[in-house]
Parts: structure tokens; sequence; C-alpha cells
């Protein structure tokens, strides 16, 4: 991609020098990832074996933990590790794919949350018309451009960042190779890629802010037509916890790289990363076991046939 010139590695920050607070930090980090992975897990395999949540809905839905699981696994394990041995190197190679996978699992997690509100809005406001619109080569189709997207957007991050040259400070104030850290000690002008990135940020991220917000605006007005309070009562709760989750995303990768920098901070920074990388993949699969009625009962039948 670059010369490397004479940086080959990067260390990133530890949470702590102190060995006990080194230990709490990988048994805490192992317990969010371990309730992460189970999570997600639990709810692909529900989906997998019960026969009625074959639906695109809950298509999209295991494929959202598939991603979940993914975008937490590339950035706390190592961390984790790191941790547990005392050493903070990551290789330049290293950082280059973490970047990229970082970057692309985000996308992703965006892309298939934008998906499933449209999703919603058929399934709401063309309920006859749902099979027909949401067959499965559709679903497959807007699977596949998700991801698509997702990854090309991965490889034009991860080359604007890693054009720039690495000379002079090799540390990274982060606890994974995080886009913004990078530019802070490029030893070339970062200008341009900064404004690419903040760019490429605000202009995704608010296109899928519009479809989504377009998509609910519909919903909502045909849900307060509903006569019945248990049609409204149904609708809203295939709604609430796939609004909550995109809300709690799209904050957090907000407060992350679209923080003005007289607000930024060490702390802050690190705060802001345990939040859009380690929130999201913990928290969905919770809100929607909490929220999801039909994924209650299927948790429930399996349990009881086990």
């Amino acid at each position: 991609m670059v010369n490397q010139t004479s940086v080959t590695e990067f260390i990133l920050l530890g949470f702590s020098d102190i060995r006990e607070l080194q230990i709490l930090h990988f048994v805490l980090f192992l317990s969010l990832y371990l309730a992460a992975l189970m999570g997600n897990f639990l709810i692909i395999v529900t989906i997998t074996r019960i026969q009625h949540l074959h639906t695109p809905m809950y298509f999209f839905l295991a494929f959202l933990s598939s991603i979940d699981a993914c975008y937490i696994s590339t950035t706390v394990p190592k961390s984790m590790v790191n941790s547990l041995i005392n050493v903070n190197v990551i290789s330049f190679s290293g950082c280059v794919t973490q970047v990229f996978l970082v970057v692309t699992f985000a996308g992703a997690e965006l892309s298939f949350l934008t998906v499933m509100a449209y999703d919603r809005y058929v399934a709401i406001c063309h309920p006859l018309q749902y099979m027909l619109i949401m067959n499965w080569n559709a679903c497959l189709q807007m699977a596949a451009a998700s991801l698509l997207s997702s990854v090309l957007n991965g490889v034009i991050h991860t080359v604007n960042t890693f054009r720039l040259h690495f000379c002079q400070s090799n540390v990274i104030e982060q606890y994974f190779c995080d886009i913004p850290q990078l530019y802070r000690i490029s030893c070339t002008n970062t200008e341009a890629s900064e404004r690419f990135t903040l760019a490429s940020v605000f202009c995704v991220g608010l296109f899928c802010f519009l479809l989504v917000l377009v998509s609910y605006s519909y919903i909502f007005t045909a849900v307060f037509k509903i006569q019945s309070a248990q049609g409204r009562y149904k609708a809203f709760s295939t709604c609430i916890p796939h609004l909550t989750i995109f809300s709690l995303f799209v904050s957090t990768v907000m407060l992350s790289y679209m923080r003005p920098k007289a607000l930024s901070s060490p702390s802050l920074d690190l705060l802001a990363a345990v939040l859009y990388a380690i929130l999201p993949p913990l928290m969905n699969p919770i809100i929607y076991s909490l929220r999801n009625k039909e994924i209650q009962g299927a948790l429930r039948k399996m349990s009881q046939k086990k």
C-alpha cells in the first residue's frame, strides 16, 4: 500500500500499567465478549431451528447477529491478550487488517439495520404483498448488496488511511487500530483524509438515517390507523427493538467519529470506542430477546425440548 518507512508495528493503549487492573480488564472484557457471543449465537441457533421464524425479518436478524459476533471479535480478543501478557504491540499488517474489518463490519451493521427498516415498512404498510415484495431472491440480493458495499467501504477507508506515512510516533492512543487515532500519529498532512472520512461517515449515515426515518414515518402512520390495541401493540413490538438498536448504533458511531476535536481526550476517546465497538453487539440480542415475543416463545420452546 505504502512505504512503511521506519514504522513496522504499532503500540496500542493499555487500560492500565498496574498488573491487577490489567487482569481486571481481561476478566471484564472476557465477560462482555462471551456474553455478546452467546447472545448472538443463541439468536442465530433459535432462528435456524424454529421453523416459523424462517421469514425475511428473522433472516436479516440472524445476519445481523452474525455480523455482531464478527464485529466484536475484531477488537476485543486482541485487547484481552494484550492485557493478559502485558504486551500492547500490533504489527503493521495486523493494524491494516483490524481497520479494514472494523470499518467493514460497522458498515454492514448499518446497512442491515437500514434494510430491516424497509422490511418492517413493507410488512406493516403492505402486508398483503409482503411475501411478493420480500421474496427470498430479493432478501438474498439485499443481503449481498449490503455485504458488498460494506467490503468496498472498508477497502476505500483502509487505503485512504494507510496511504499516509507513519515515520515518527507509533503509539496509538486507543485499544485497537482506530482511524482517527492513526491520523494523529501520521507524519503526513492528514487534512484531506480527515475531510474525506468525515464526509463519508456523514453522507452514508445521513442516507441510511433518512431511509429509516421515511420508513418509520409511513410505519407509524399506518400503525396509528389500526383500530385494535392488540394490533398496534403487535406492530410496535416488532419495530421498537429495531429502532432502539439503530439509534444506539448511530449515536455511538457519531460520538466517536463526529465529535468536535475540542471535546477530544484520551479517556473520552477510549470510552467512545468501547461504546461503538462493544455496546451494540452486546445489547442487540438483549434488546431483541426482551422485546420480541416470538423470540421469547422460541427460546422457551427450545428449552422445554431440552
